[in-house]
């Protein structure tokens, strides 16, 4: 273990094996640095963060510090970072907020250059490549293999599909699909240019995988594609019903209805978060929350019903869409009955599933 005379290690702080802290640099009372961490001069840590092996920090990055969310009132919260991860100069990262879940994780082998903020209650994946100058917002969640051109940014509780590519300068305020190379466009708009192949490749990704994806972008965002009428749902649907379907396929597909069934502007988070206001739930009481995820084009309609001092009831009725039927319930509810009362014990979360008719029904 190397620690400079200059640097300051608080008291609780734990340390694993080969760990080197650089002149000036803080470490608070309750980090945790695993075995062969370093960090530069003038690097800073602090919060309830944990470092896995191997992780390097540059001068002037400043890690664990309270978020900045106006909600936030000094809780717990905790910021969790993998093995292998490089941080360099000047990259900020937050911890969670209660109303977020309380964490911000990051996984394993990431590289984030000069500068790039990750906000609060984020979720960063694997071996990840964030340019100098990306900014991540608050409760956003980058799967695998993420590669963000420099000073892109991102808005708060959007989905960003592994493997896909971000162009720099790029403006991203809704869910980025898997597999896909995004740019910015005219204005302030981005728009989906086409399958990262050479990812893809790199990656280890068969030729016929990568040949099976580009099929599918061309029948869901091709101009032909947009130019036929067809809104982007049927053509997903379109694509989902094709048998044998490749895996990755299937992947990109359900990304996207995950976004159309539940997504509040473009963004499947937005359901999900704490906010009542913003929340897809009913709060029956000051003990348990109902929340309603609708798949396929539907409502759900809801009566509540007498209870006891221990519990809610609730009854639900699925009401489709023209052209759509009422398929099943998911989760705290299941099978094919309609209406179904609900019980809450506890917190419930429901998915009410509609599928498209035939032409015959």
């Amino acid at each position: 273990m190397k620690v400079h005379p200059t640097a300051v290690v608080e008291r609780g702080a734990e340390l694993g094996q080969d760990v080197e802290i650089g002149p000036y640099a803080i470490v608070g009372p309750h980090v945790v640095l695993g075995n062969g961490c370093r960090l530069h001069h003038h690097a800073i840590v602090e919060g309830y963060t944990t470092l896995g092996e191997g992780c390097e920090v540059f001068p002037q990055a400043v890690l664990g510090t309270p978020p900045q969310d106006v909600k936030y009132r000094g809780e717990r919260t905790t910021l969790e970072i993998g093995h292998h991860n490089i941080f360099r100069e000047m990259v900020t990262a937050h911890p969670g907020t209660g109303n977020g879940g309380g964490v911000t994780r990051i996984g394993d082998h990431n590289l984030f250059l000069i500068g790039v903020h990750i906000a609060h209650d984020c979720i960063v994946g694997s071996r990840c490549v964030l340019a100098n100058y990306v900014q991540l917002a608050g409760h956003i969640h980058v799967e695998d293999h993420v590669n963000m051109g420099g000073h892109s940014a991102v808005h708060h509780f959007v989905t960003i599909g592994k493997h896909a590519f971000i162009g720099g300068m790029t403006r991203v305020a809704a869910d980025v699909p898997p597999f896909v190379i995004v740019v910015a466009a005219r204005g302030t708009r981005s728009e989906v240019r086409m399958i990262n192949g050479v990812g893809l490749q790199r990656s280890g990704y068969r030729e016929e995988d990568i040949a099976a994806l580009k099929d599918a972008f061309m029948k869901i965002f091709s101009r032909r594609a947009r130019m036929s009428g067809v809104p982007m749902r049927d053509r997903v649907e379109a694509v989902l019903a094709r048998q044998p379907l490749n895996p990755h396929v299937q992947y990109l597909c359900e990304s996207l209805m995950r976004s159309f069934a539940h997504g509040r502007n473009g963004r499947y988070l937005e359901s999900l978060r704490a906010d009542p206001v913003h929340r897809n739930s009913w709060k029956l009481s000051e003990r348990y929350t109902l929340t309603v995820n609708v798949m396929g084009r539907g409502t759900v309609e809801r009566r509540t019903e007498n209870g006891t001092a221990e519990q809610d009831a609730v009854q639900l009725t699925a009401v489709a869409d023209p052209g759509w039927a009422f398929h099943c319930w998911n989760g705290g509810l299941t099978g094919p009955a309609n209406p179904q009362r609900v019980v809450l014990n506890r917190n419930v979360s429901v998915d009410a599933m509609f599928v498209r008719r035939t032409r015959s029904a």
